[in-house]
C-alpha cells in the first residue's frame, strides 16, 4: 500500500535553501535528511558517491563503508564473530553520562577525524558548498565538522541517535560554530558534556516523514494512530484506562473503527542487511496466523537484494500472497524510503534493532527491540525503556505466543501512546524554521513538540 506524499504549505512557501549533506553510512544519516529534500539546493548530497568525491575521496569512503558494514555482520561470523566486533565497537564506544562530567577534551577518534579532513576527507562536499553561500545542513559528524574547520559560517548538524561519541563534537567546541538538532534531551544532554554551548543546540526532535505527520497539528499521524490503537487494543484493556484522554488529544472524529485492514506487523533488517534470520523466525512462528488472516507481516529489506532474496524463499515456505505477507525492496535509497513511509501509514508494531527507527515511535507505533548493533544502539533502546515506547524482543521462534499476549494485555497500546505521548514529533518543523528564523519556538503543549 502506498500513500501520496502530502507537502503542507509551510514547506512550499518556504524559500530559505540549504545545502543538505548526508553519508552512505547505513540508512540512518539518509533518513534523517530525506524529509528535508524540500529545501535541498540541488539535491541532497552524499559525502563520498561519485557527485561529490573525486576517484581516490570515493574509493576511501567505499573502504570506510565496507568496514561499516563489516562491523554491523560482525557478530553473525561463528566463534570470533562477538570478540571481534566488541573490539571494533571500541572504537565508537559511548561513556557512561554518570558520573555528569567534563568530556569536552579531545580523543583519538576526533584527532583521526581531523586529520583525515587535513588530508581530503569531504573535499568533494566542500568544493561543492562554497559555490553558493548557504547554510550548510548535514547528519553526519565529518561532513559537519569539515565545514567547521574551513570556515563556513552557517552549520547545523543533525544527531541520529539519543546518544554519540565525542567525534560528533569539534577538537575544541568553545571555537566551533557547529549547531546540532537533538532528537531528544539524552542527546541534548550529552552535548553539553562534549562542551557544545547551550546557544548552539536546538532540541528539535528527529526529522519524521511529513507524509506521516500531515502539518503541523499532525493531522495525518492523529487520524492513522487512533485507527492503530484500535487494532492493538482487541480487549479494549487501553480504551477502558486512556479513552479520555485518546479522544481529547486525537479528536472525536478520528476515534472511530474502520477495521478496513488486517493487523500489521513489520520486521525491518538495517542497511547493512544484519539479523534478517529474525524476519524468517517470525514469518515461521505466525504462519497459522498469517494464513488464517489473523495477522499480515511485513519484511523490509531496504534496497538489500540478497535480503529481498532470502525473504523471497521465506515467503515462498508460507503463501504467494502478498496480502498475507509483503516484501519492501527498493534499488534506489529514496524509492525505498517512500515505500517504507507508505507500509508505516498501516503499521501496527514495528520489529527492528535500535536505530534511527527508535524516533519513529513517536508516530505511535510501538517497537520491538531486536538486538542493538553497536554502542549507539545499546543507547537508543535504553531511551525507547525510558519514554516506555519500545518493548523487548523475546525469542522469535514463539512470536505467536509472546507478542500476542502483550497485544490482548494492551501492553503494545500503552506503548504507542506513551511514543506519542513522550517522543517529539515536530523535528521537520523544528528544522526548518530555525533555517527560516534562526530560532526555535517552545510549545506549550506537551504533545505538540
Amino acid at each position: 500500500m502506498e500513500i501520496e506524499q502530502q507537502i503542507t504549505p509551510e514547506v512550499e512557501k518556504s524559500s530559505k535553501k540549504a545545502w543538505v549533506i548526508t553519508a552512505d553510512m547505513g540508512y540512518g544519516h539518509q533518513r534523517a535528511v530525506y524529509p528535508l529534500r524540500s529545501v535541498a539546493e540541488d539535491d541532497i548530497i552524499t559525502v563520498g558517491s561519485e557527485h561529490a568525491a573525486s576517484k581516490n575521496e570515493e574509493k576511501l569512503w567505499r573502504r570506510v563503508l565496507n568496514g561499516y558494514e563489516f562491523i554491523s555482520r560482525a557478530q553473525g561470523i561463528p566463534v570470533i564473530g562477538n570478540p571481534l566486533f566488541n573490539l571494533l565497537d571500541t572504537f565508537m564506544h559511548i561513556p557512561s553520562p554518570y558520573p555528569m562530567r567534563d568530556l569536552s577534551n579531545k580523543t583519538l577518534q576526533v584527532a583521526i577525524l581531523e586529520s583525515s579532513i587535513n588530508k581530503g576527507l569531504c573535499l568533494g562536499m566542500l568544493e561543492t558548498v562554497k559555490t553558493k553561500d548557504l547554510p550548510v545542513v548535514t547528519s553526519f559528524y565529518a561532513t559537519a565538522v569539515a565545514a567547521d574547520m574551513k570556515g563556513f559560517q552557517s552549520v547545523y548538524c543533525i544527531i541520529c541517535d539519543a546518544d554519540i561519541n565525542r567525534v560528533w563534537v569539534a577538537k575544541e567546541p568553545w571555537e566551533s560554530r557547529i549547531e546540532y538538532f537533538a532528537p531528544c534531551g539524552k542527546a541534548a544532554q550529552r552535548l553539553k558534556a562534549y562542551g557544545v554551548q547551550d546557544e548552539k543546540i536546538f532540541t528539535t526532535g528527529f526529522p519524521l516523514p511529513i507524509e506521516l505527520l500531515g502539518d503541523r497539528d499532525l493531522t495525518i499521524l492523529k487520524a492513522d494512530l487512533a485507527q492503530r490503537l484500535d487494532y492493538l487494543d482487541p480487549e479494549n484493556i487501553f480504551w477502558r484506562r486512556h479513552k479520555r484522554n485518546v479522544k481529547h488529544f486525537l479528536g472525536k472524529e478520528n476515534c472511530i473503527p474502520r477495521k478496513d485492514r488486517k493487523f500489521t506487523i513489520t520486521f525491518a533488517v538495517g542497511g547493512a542487511g544484519a539479523q534478517k534470520e529474525i524476519g524468517e523466525k517470525i514469518a515461521i512462528s505466525l504462519k497459522t496466523k498469517i494464513l488464517n488472516d489473523e495477522v499480515k507481516l511485513v519484511l523490509v529489506a531496504g534496497i538489500r537484494k540478497e535480503v529481498k532474496d532470502f525473504f523471497d524463499s521465506v515467503k515462498t515456505k508460507i503463501t504467494d500472497d502478498d496480502s498475507k505477507i509483503e516484501i519492501v525492496y527498493a534499488e534506489t535509497l529514496y524509492e525505498y524510503f517512500d515505500k517504507f513511509n507508505g507500509i508505516l501509514k498501516y503499521t501496527d508494531v514495528l520489529w527492528t534493532k535500535p536505530s534511527e527507527l527508535s524516533f519513529y515511535c513517536a508516530l505511535g507505533i510501538p517497537i520491538i527491540i531486536a538486538p542493538p548493533i553497536g554502542s549507539q544502539e545499546k543507547f537508543n533502546a535504553k531511551w525507547l525503556y525510558e519514554v516506555q515506547a519500545g518493548i523487548k524482543q523475546e525469542n522469535p521462534d514463539y512470536t505467536d505466543q509472546w507478542l500476542f499476549e502483550s497485544l490482548n494485555k494492551g501492553r503494545l497500546a500503552e506503548a504507542a501512546w506513551s511514543g506519542f505521548l513522550k517522543a517529539r514529533k515536530l523535528g521537520t518543523f523544528k528544522i526548518l524554521e530555525i533555517l527560516e528564523t534562526g530560532k526555535l519556538i517552545s510549545e506549550k503543549s506537551p504533545v505538540m513538540r
